[in-house]
């Protein structure tokens, strides 16, 4: 699975870098009944919900073209966590 998860981010890393976005990680997590595979992204500044929502719409096509998880799983597309900036 990982030489999968790493083509995976090869990939998207190009597309995004466009948009100055950062693929942070991917992993792929079995929890209950339920398959995620889970892209944490990043950005300078900050990664806001529209952007989550435009990057989401950019890996899903390229996911698709891929084809490389042969299980069900549901896309998680989340942001870095930053912690408190105070």
């Amino acid at each position: 699975m990982e030489v999968k998860l790493e083509k995976i981010k090869e990939a998207l890393e190009s597309t995004l870098k466009e948009k100055e976005i950062i693929v942070d990680s991917i992993t792929f997590e079995h929890e209950g009944k339920y398959n995620f595979l889970r892209i944490v992204l990043d950005k300078v500044n900050g990664i806001d919900l529209d952007t989550i929502v435009m990057a989401t719409n950019i890996i899903n096509p390229i996911l698709d073209k891929l084809d490389l998880i042969d299980e069900e799983y549901i896309l998680d597309v989340l942001s870095k966590e930053r912690g408190n900036e105070e």
